[in-house]
């Protein structure tokens, strides 16, 4: 009995102990007006971004990034001269932390693909905190070989670098998680009822765009959008939704996923509809929800005559998100999959060859 006792304490004494990393992979953004050129060109530089070799590349992002970072200062000046990504997703952080307590000694590093934390200085913070286990997390919702995907070959580039050799388990996507869809439902519902005083309310489900070319080599990004929006309008259930997905922040003389939100927002002005917009590929605020989506898309709404243009907040910490976020950890943790974002696999039809669980398949 004594012996069995003590294998029980031990045992208790070991969950406790059990060390888990969780790294959350975002956009990153400045924080100053001296680092939105540097930012700027970090994106640019970006081989899943300008698809062209090293030398050329390099020389492109210094062009774009120089020519760019008058307007972008414009921009981050709206919101003070920085980017609050950093702080938004330091609080998601936290709420995951406190979510994921149960666990043992959980901490949770953020890992940002443009700007500081990078995943050098993140990489090296998990390996000093010596985990038993590593989960990588996106706060990308659906998988884009820009997004997710850059994010990942940076990561293990780091990993590699920083000597981190503990067991990972990477969440490659949750286009139609329960909280992430939960959280978006519960703030349209909010804003569809606002809007409904002005008349039958049409939603656009507005994601950030792609040019057509990534999508046609495989990118599974724009379909895993559609779900996303499928899934939040059943989860609402109200009858003869008026509702539409769209894409915005468009750049450059390359053709892009539509239809546009901005040429939506143009056709409800011309409909005198009242709009709703949910930006469901974001979980943080930025400055495609601060200043294009709240200032620049609101201004164009009034220009068009919309009657009412109602934003819909990002999901942020919302408890059913966060709760989300920490079923996947859990289901992560209890899997062997390299990628384990869902119980029953691959989700993305054959046609997205650019789907990681088919890279990882070896497909």
């Amino acid at each position: 009995a004594g012996t069995e006792g003590e294998r029980g304490m031990g045992g208790a004494q070991a969950a406790v102990e059990r060390r888990i990393a969780v790294v959350l992979f975002n956009l990153g953004g400045p924080d100053g007006p001296d680092s939105v050129r540097p930012f700027l060109f970090n994106l640019f530089n970006d081989e899943s971004i300008i698809r062209v070799p090293r030398p050329f590349r390099y020389l492109l992002a210094r062009l774009i990034s120089r020519r760019r970072a008058v307007e972008a200062g414009k921009i981050y000046a709206e919101l003070g001269g920085g980017s609050p990504i950093l702080p938004n997703t330091e609080a998601q952080a936290a709420a995951l932390t406190a979510a994921l307590g149960d666990l043992g000694q959980v901490r949770v590093f953020i890992a940002m693909r443009y700007w500081h934390p990078m995943s050098d200085a993140a990489a090296r913070a998990v390996k000093a905190f010596g985990p038993d286990e590593v989960v990588l997390l996106p706060l990308y919702p659906q998988f884009s070989t820009t997004t997710t995907g850059s994010s990942l070959r940076v990561w293990h580039e780091a990993a590699k670098s920083a000597g981190l050799a503990a067991p990972t388990r990477t969440v490659c996507c949750y286009p139609g998680e329960d909280g992430f869809v939960d959280a978006y439902a519960e703030g349209i519902r909010a804003a569809l009822a606002a809007a409904s005083a002005h008349g039958r309310p049409r939603l656009l489900l507005s994601s950030h765009g792609l040019p057509e070319t990534v999508v046609k080599d495989g990118d599974p990004y724009q379909w895993q959008c559609e779900q996303t929006a499928l899934a939040i309008v059943e989860r609402l259930g109200i009858d003869g939704l008026d509702w539409l997905n769209t894409y915005q922040s468009r750049v450059g003389p390359m053709k892009w996923i539509g239809p546009a939100t901005e040429d939506e927002i143009r056709r409800a002005g011309a409909d005198r509809v009242p709009l709703v917009v949910a930006p469901i590929a974001f979980v943080s605020e930025h400055s495609e929800t601060l200043v294009e989506l709240d200032i620049e898309y609101r201004e164009l709404a009034a220009e068009a005559g919309v009657p009412f243009y109602g934003r819909v907040p990002t999901v942020s910490v919302a408890p059913r998100f966060i709760a989300g976020l920490a079923a996947m950890v859990r289901l992560a943790l209890a899997k062997r999959r390299a990628f384990c974002s869902h119980e029953v696999g691959r989700v993305c039809p054959a046609d997205w060859r650019r789907c990681p669980q088919a890279v990882s398949a070896g497909e």
